[in-house]
């Protein structure tokens, strides 16, 4: 059930009504009318912005509108009240009794209350960490796994058809640098000194890889020309590489459906389809690109090159898809990688990316633009930096992989269920602080902590009653359920099926995280205040059918909570330790 969206029904009826009555003109478009929760709970349960988005096109005063919408709106059973205020906002009041049966509704769909079809099973693929096989994955990814992964679920509990996608960037001239680097690892095995030049990788992470050489190809491969070892440690190197990452993503919980290797783009005429079918468009063609902007490099020169006209579909500048020497540019099997998702027949496609991948956008949005016709959408979403800190000050854990701080030294000290929460508990795009002392304390400062303690908190006085069954507490009373803390308590349940709503239509999972904690907070607050009146206590002894109704209303929260945290790929707390 998602009150708000039947609700939003209503008022589009009752809108078509004023229509067909005359009092709105036709032809007016109802796209942007909604229904939502209002700025300030004391003005109502829902509001609409109908007379406001309406007037304009109506030329009529939004108050007008909204007077006489409003007692349309309250001949439906549901609207016990509809008020006018201000210049033309319409607040309503529903019905308690929607809110109290609704407990019976979460109760009997269990943790697929809130589930909707909005993707109507849709094809969508999900590219996010992409870390370039090379090491062992790092905080900045940490950021990147946990968003993408939490999105996919949010997107699959939204009805879409998901697909968790990697792409290993072994194509490009840094996995011959992790072979050169592999290579000095192995002679170090071999009983030799390293000769770890720069641009080579120096993390000690290498050294297994190194002794796994050792152990494989023995001696043979000391002092032979680069040229007789390079493919095969770099295939070595690159799989160990990928083991590693597989087991980092394994301890946060993720599970990639897919690996694509760039390197299966060379070489199988891929690249030279995609750029076919651009070219076929007449979206391809020979030319320079005009000098960058501000102060020329000394050895700028203009090259005629090969062309992708991307100014066609939204971008700043043509791109470069060809080298003058024939040769692609790094853009070039991002086109085909890309053509590849479109030919399996995704209906959306969305890739997760580091900020530093900022420039990237409009390129690529345009590439995917001309591939599929504008038939498939390409969404971005860039995560910014993770700054960690410890006591308020700059922390650094590991200096095992050389200057970055590993996924799993942060799973090490914290958990994944915590890495993962407090991940999501900014937007993508927007710097998040993770303080190692604050994601362990128990305290409402910690949000972790505090959904995780609701959770524990309902099942510790579910025992107290014998743990009945959610087959038994929905034949419970819910109309004893009164109280104004009650209510409001409903009322934040009831907005969970719009919220996970809207939070898989914008791409935006941290809007589960900030629900959870407000969530949290109305339970808390309820259950303190039965500390402070014995008569709002879970557990009544003198009436047991009003206990029976709080219990099935703490059951309905925790059932919530676990929704949303297996989102968020977070396991719900049983117990606080």
């Amino acid at each position: 059930m998602n009150l708000f969206a039947d609700i939003k029904t209503v008022v589009l009826e009752k809108l078509e009504m004023l229509v067909a009555d005359g009092t709105l003109p036709e032809g007016l478009s109802f796209t942007n009318v909604t229904v939502e929760p209002p700025r300030d709970a004391l003005h109502g349960d829902l509001a609409t912005n109908a007379a406001m988005v309406l007037a304009k096109p109506a030329r009529m005063k939004p108050r007008d509108i909204a007077e006489a919408l409003a007692p349309l709106l309250v001949q439906d059973s549901r609207v016990n009240s509809a008020d006018v205020a201000g210049p033309g906002f319409l607040n309503l009041r529903i019905d308690p009794a929607i809110f109290q049966n609704m407990i019976g509704d979460i109760l009997a769909k269990g943790t697929g209350f809130g589930r909707s079809n909005i993707g109507a099973g849709r094809k969508i693929n999900v590219e996010f960490v992409s870390a370039n096989p090379t090491g062992p994955l790092h905080v900045g990814h940490t950021r990147g796994a946990v968003f993408g992964d939490a999105l996919c679920s949010l997107l699959d509990f939204a009805g879409y058809d998901v697909t968790r996608e990697y792409y290993i960037n072994d194509g490009g001239a840094q996995v011959d640098v992790l072979a050169r680097s592999a290579y000095e690892r192995y002679r170090e095995a071999c009983g030799h000194a390293p000769e770890i030049k720069e641009g080579l990788y120096p993390g000690d992470y290498l050294k297994p890889v190194g002794e796994a050489l050792k152990e494989k190809y023995g001696d043979s491969l000391l002092d032979k020309p680069e040229s007789d070892w390079l493919a095969d440690i770099r295939l070595f190197a690159t799989e160990a590489m990928m083991d590693m990452v597989r087991a980092d993503l394994a301890s946060l919980g993720v599970k990639m459906d897919v690996f694509f290797s760039e390197k299966s783009l060379y070489g199988t005429g891929k690249i030279e389809a995609a750029i076919a079918d651009l070219d076929a468009k007449g979206l391809i063609y020979t030319g320079s690109l005009p000098p960058p902007k501000g102060k020329l490099p000394e050895d700028w020169e203009a090259r005629e090159q090969t062309l992708f006209r991307s100014t066609d579909h939204g971008d700043d500048v043509d791109r470069p898809v060809q080298k003058s020497d024939g040769s692609w540019t790094y853009f070039a099997p991002d086109i085909a990688y890309h053509y590849d998702k479109i030919e399996r027949g995704y209906d959306e496609l969305i890739d997760v990316l580091g900020a530093d991948h900022g420039g990237y956008v409009k390129r690529m949005k345009a590439a995917v633009s001309a591939l599929s016709d504008g038939k498939v959408p390409l969404d971005i979403k860039l995560c910014q930096l993770v700054r960690l800190f410890r006591d308020g000050k700059p922390f650094k854990m590991s200096k095992r992989a050389n200057n970055f701080i590993l996924l799993s030294d942060v799973v090490a000290q914290v958990g994944s269920d915590v890495t993962r929460f407090v991940m999501l508990t900014r937007k993508n795009d927007a710097p998040l602080d993770f303080d190692f002392k604050k994601a362990l304390e128990q305290s409402k400062d910690n949000p972790v902590f505090y959904v995780q303690y609701a959770h524990a908190r309902v099942c510790s006085v579910l025992a107290k009653a014998d743990n009945p069954t959610d087959a038994a507490l929905q034949n419970a009373d819910f109309a004893r359920l009164t109280a104004p803390a009650e209510l409001a308590l409903l009322k934040k349940l009831g907005e969970w099926p719009r919220l996970a709503e809207l939070a898989a239509s914008h791409h935006e999972p941290h809007r589960i995280a900030f629900y959870l904690f407000d969530l949290a907070s109305e339970f808390h607050a309820l259950q303190h205040m039965g500390k402070v009146d014995p008569a709002l206590r879970f557990i009544l002894s003198g009436d047991p059918a009003l206990s029976n109704a709080r219990l099935a209303m703490i059951r309905a929260v925790a059932v919530v909570i676990s929704s949303g945290l297996g989102i968020l790929g977070v396991a719900p707390a049983s117990e606080m330790r």
